[in-house]
């Protein structure tokens, strides 16, 4: 009898907290490494947040709570859901967990069956899938690409779908390319999920803030009233406000699904942390100043970075719309010899060999199911990004 489960033989560890873990690693071992895996917002949390966890700690509020969230929270997420989604919901329709992961992984939890299909487009964030197998589900894909701006269209959506199909989960902003969907190509994504009333969907809304120029953000039951009974829309505090430790997540949804989610928390976890649900409450409440503040650094980030990539031999980063990665395609490097000697023949191997021989760290492209790319995550400083791409330019000028 085997003692580790056949379940767990599915899955891998998550490929960007490797990279991360690589690369603090090596700084440890005093090598010049450019971390640039972590999807994290290199600001502090603003001190008004802080202040109300500090309150918290300070007026004992520091036991357990409801499983899935304090009603004072739940009120502040149904708010804010009208106030910026258009989208009315009930206290008893919001959820309330240990990170936008944990919602995520409970609402598959708690309706996967054996043979049940969720489709994801890619490139995909590297939980995704593996979340998916851990629930007993099987996960298949809809490939977006460059030149649709890693964007999946209504016919690829139609043509992935088959009558096994229960959950679609979709990502915009994306994590990793930053591609964003408008309104108009929203709607007609709902349009074909509309023809398809056993499909549920799972809007992860995580980088909503984060869209640049004059893009508007949408959520599909905000564009489409006629899916609202069938989708769990899924936010989070840890993008918008740099709250990423804090591990505060939260979604609205039907009642039935909200209360079976509340069921497999309450079985695993419990609730999250006391304090960081003041602190979220605050977020959510308190002044917003800080979300227009740091878009604007992202976007000059992201500029610096675009236009820095596209100067490298063999590597061609379109502009993204939203949240604070590039996903650049390296094809025009992939066949070539690093002048350290290892032979690009995929992306592993290009990130593998731009961390060894020029301490940059990014995310090998297969990681997110789209080569050959890389993922870049701009949430650092500019002087760190200029040295990075740099580097980057550097090692792309010695592939021979």
């Amino acid at each position: 009898m085997a003692f580790l489960s056949d379940t767990l033989a599915r899955v891998k560890p998550s490929p960007t907290i490797a990279v991360t873990n690589k690369a603090r690693e090596l700084k440890a071992a005093g090598r010049d490494v450019i971390g640039l895996g972590a999807g994290e917002p290199d600001f502090d949390t603003p001190d008004n947040i802080k202040k109300a966890a500090i309150a918290a700690i300070e007026s004992g509020k520091t036991k357990y709570t409801a499983v899935d969230g304090i009603p004072e929270l739940k009120q502040a997420i149904c708010d804010k859901f009208a106030r910026e989604n258009g989208l009315s919901y009930k206290p008893s329709q919001i959820t309330v967990g240990t990170g936008g992961k944990q919602v995520l992984y409970n609402a598959l939890v708690a309706t996967l069956n054996p043979g049940d299909e969720v489709l994801i487009p890619a490139p995909y964030w590297v939980s995704y899938p593996d979340m998916v197998l851990l629930a007993g589900g099987t996960p298949t894909f809809v490939e977006g690409n460059m030149q649709t701006g890693y964007k999946i269209t209504p016919e690829q959506l139609e043509a992935a779908i088959t009558p096994k199909t229960k959950w679609f989960i979709f990502n915009s902003p994306s994590n990793p390319s930053g591609a964003a969907y408008s309104r108009e190509e929203l709607k007609a994504l709902t349009d074909v999920l509309m023809r398809h009333p056993q499909v549920w969907i799972m809007s992860d809304d995580m980088y909503e803030h984060l869209v640049f120029g004059d893009f508007e953000f949408t959520t599909p039951a905000q564009v489409e009233p006629g899916l609202y009974d069938r989708t769990l829309t899924c936010n989070g505090v840890s993008k918008a406000y740099a709250m990423t430790g804090w591990r505060i997540g939260y979604a609205g949804g039907p009642d039935a699904l909200i209360k079976a989610m509340g069921k497999v928390q309450s079985q695993s976890t419990s609730n999250p942390c006391s304090v960081s649900q003041y602190a979220a409450l605050e977020a959510l409440t308190g002044p917003q100043d800080y979300i227009t503040e740091s878009k604007k650094a992202f976007e000059r980030r992201r500029d610096l970075v675009v236009s820095a990539l596209n100067t490298c031999p063999g590597i061609t980063c379109p502009t993204p719309e939203g949240a604070f990665y590039v996903y650049p395609s390296i094809a025009g490097c992939i066949g070539k010899t690093s002048a350290g000697g290892v032979k690009i023949v995929d992306d592993e191997a290009f990130a593998s060999a731009l961390l060894e021989e020029n301490g940059v760290a990014v995310v090998f492209g297969a990681a997110f199911g789209l080569s050959p790319n890389f993922r870049i995550s701009y949430a650092t400083s500019d002087a760190q990004l200029t040295e990075a791409c740099a580097r980057i330019k550097a090692f792309c000028e010695g592939l021979k």
